[in-house]
């Protein structure tokens, strides 16, 4: 099987790798995890949707194809000309809000704030703050993260951060786990 068959990118895709491109911005999720997210997020009608790490939009893209009109996205970055690239592109969309500060700030100061799904796509609410995280998503919420299989770029010591955060993941018993080997390596979570 071929999953990059058929996997229809939406819209502004392109625009947005072309934009972050120039940009030098590399850290967009792929492909197969934004066909992931458009799947997950359809699955939720009228959801509350929080994503942690805008970058250039890429993610962000694929979350809005999903949602039905009933729902919100806010979508959290801290550096301001890569969110300017998503907002510029898909800043059209009402559903969304884009917000430009440090996702472990947004995180402090949205405790008692409740989603259906945060993908958590940067280190805050992936490598700390992540009690906070999973805290703040509703009963049969999602939580969802990529990019825990062994990638080039990363940092000396970035493995055994990586294989912490699965340890502590694994012992949320509050939690149905589903590990995926594939794209870059997924992990979802749905509160039970």
């Amino acid at each position: 099987m071929d999953d990059l068959i058929n996997l229809k990118l939406p819209k502004h895709t392109e625009e947005i790798l072309e934009h972050a491109t120039k940009q030098g911005f590399t850290a967009s999720c792929d492909s197969l995890t934004g066909s992931l997210l458009r799947v997950l997020v359809m699955n939720k009608p009228n959801a509350s949707i929080l994503e942690l790490g805008t970058g250039a939009g890429y993610s962000t893209s694929w979350i809005l194809e999903g949602m039905d009109q009933g729902s919100r996205l806010v979508s959290v970055e801290f550096d301001a000309e890569s969110a300017a690239v998503a907002r510029d592109v898909l800043g059209h969309d009402k559903r969304i809000e884009f917000i430009v500060e440090d996702g472990g700030k947004y995180i402090e100061d949205h405790l008692n704030d409740k989603f259906d799904i945060i993908f958590a796509d940067t280190w805050p609410g992936k490598f700390y703050l992540v009690e906070e995280t999973l805290n703040m998503i509703n009963p049969h919420g999602i939580y969802i993260i990529d990019d825990l299989n062994p990638q080039s770029n990363w940092p000396e010591g970035h493995g055994d951060k990586v294989q912490e955060l699965i340890e502590y993941l694994e012992k949320k018993t509050e939690f149905h786990m589903a590990k995926l080997d594939w794209s870059t390596g997924i992990i979802i979570m749905t509160r039970r």
